[in-house]
């Protein structure tokens, strides 16, 4: 790790539509800039979504032929374009 990079897991670029689902904020579908063992970055455009760092969200990958299964992630980083999310259980 460099500098202030803190990063545990390595990420791999992936675009992916997700289902993120917040208890105040509401359901919206938003895309994956990459992923990691640890979790997910998606971007945010012109959406209204600002949950605050330490919220809980849902996450589901949307477009498969089968439902994908319901994740529990947290929201850790912020950046102009988007949010970083971690699996819960991490």
């Amino acid at each position: 790790m460099a500098g202030n990079d803190r990063r545990v897991h390595g990420r791999t670029a992936m675009s992916a539509k997700v289902r993120v689902t917040h208890e105040e904020l509401g359901e919206f579908v938003f895309s994956t800039r990459d992923i990691s063992d640890g979790g997910v970055f998606i971007v945010v455009d012109t959406e209204p979504f600002e949950p605050s760092i330490g919220d809980s969200v849902q996450v589901q990958v949307q477009g498969l032929p089968v439902p994908a299964p319901v994740l529990d992630m947290v929201v850790v980083r912020k950046t102009n374009d988007g949010f970083g999310l971690q699996f819960a259980d991490q």
